[in-house]
């Protein structure tokens, strides 16, 4: 049975500059098309909405991109309205925006505090000005300054994305990054690895050895005394990526890790209602033309499929995931090989048991993928 969705996803795809390393469906230089898809995600929205009960509640909203930052204010606004004429907002929890530091202004961020957007998402990847144009991310070190002096006087809740392993920044720079970070007025950081995606022009640079990468090994290191330093500040790490301050975990991606129904609006946006997962058309002009209903990829999950998902998404959650699911479909045969992979997983330190909960360790946690693999060879 379907389950209506509590957690909403907006996708604005549009950007000044598209990073070389982004695999994201967003659009560089396409101011053309915009008061079109803003009107076609005004229609999806409300399509959407007629199949709900009136005045659904809802409880996270995300404003992801491209650079939603970029949205103009009066159709920012305009679609704040939309959404409070179709959903419930008593029981909003968290409304986050994804912004680059160089497009913030106090304007901007006092139109969003007054519409009700609770956190600000900040991309700042690098304080390398020169790693940064490389990646043809058009910030400065001092955007990102600047946003930490006139942010805080908007929005307490303000989280930071940094990128592990861009090439051209040091460990030794990167450290001081993160020494740097810790003393800012946030609440939450997100490291993530670099991942080099086929076919972005990163893919293409690397592939020529114009670009090298630094080796696994070092990453993973920098990544354990990376949530080592994060710690020793007061940001407690809660999922692979993400380390927060008390009380500032982010409840919308806790939503996605913990399989919640969501719903996604926007070019090749995402939804997920318990059972099914669909993503909406990638292509723009298909979008445009057909919202609000909009062709979108469907899938079943078979219960091989959810238990893949259980595990994957269980793990990269530092409360780890309770033993008794992860042999929930096994026969008697495949738990003794489970458990025969668990025992050896442990002994190399990179997976600890407690309470009857698996639960990877912080050097685990930066090898998660490899592990869900050796977990899953029975």
């Amino acid at each position: 049975m379907n389950r209506y969705p509590d957690h909403l996803y907006i996708h604005w795809p549009f950007c000044s500059f598209k990073c070389h390393y982004c695999d994201f469906v967003a659009f560089e230089q396409h101011s053309e098309y915009q008061t079109s898809y803003h009107h076609a995600l005004l229609k999806e929205i409300a399509g959407f909405a007629q199949q709900l009960p009136p005045q659904h509640p809802i409880k996270t909203i995300f404003l992801g991109g491209g650079t939603p930052s970029l949205y103009p204010l009066e159709w920012i606004t305009e679609l704040f309205a939309t959404l409070r004429k179709h959903f419930s907002f008593q029981e909003i929890q968290e409304i986050t925006i994804e912004t680059n530091p160089a497009d913030i202004d106090e304007e901007k961020l006092e139109r969003w505090h007054e519409i009700g957007i609770t956190r600000l998402s900040i991309g700042v990847q690098s304080l390398n000005d020169d790693v940064l144009l490389k990646l043809n991310r058009r910030q400065r070190a001092s955007d990102v300054l600047r946003t930490m002096r006139i942010a805080p006087k908007y929005f307490d809740n303000i989280s930071v994305d940094l990128i592990l392993g861009l090439p051209g920044v040091t460990t030794e720079e990167w450290l001081a990054t993160i020494q740097l970070a810790v003393t800012w007025p946030i609440k939450h950081i997100s490291v993530y690895f670099l991942t080099i995606h086929e076919k972005t022009p990163l893919y293409f640079k690397v592939e020529r050895g114009d670009v090298k990468l630094a080796d696994d090994q070092s990453m993973v290191e920098l990544y354990e005394k990376t949530a080592q330093m994060l710690e020793e500040n007061g940001f407690e790490q809660y999922e692979i990526s993400n380390f927060a301050r008390a009380g500032h975990v982010s409840t919308h991606n806790q939503a996605y890790w913990n399989r919640r129904p969501y719903k996604g609006f926007g070019v090749g946006a995402a939804s997920f209602d318990g059972q099914r997962r669909s993503v909406n058309t990638n292509n723009l002009t298909t979008y445009l033309t057909e919202a609000p209903h909009i062709p979108a990829t469907q899938e079943i999950l078979t219960p091989e499929q959810e238990q893949l998902e259980l595990l994957m998404l269980g793990l990269r959650q530092k409360k780890g995931m309770a033993l008794h699911r992860m042999v929930y479909f096994l026969s008697d045969c495949d738990v003794q090989s489970l458990q025969a992979n668990i025992d050896e997983l442990k002994s190399a330190g990179l997976i600890e048991i407690e309470n009857d909960r698996v639960m990877l360790t912080r050097k685990g946690m930066a090898l998660e993928n490899e592990i869900v693999v050796r977990l899953l060879t029975l």
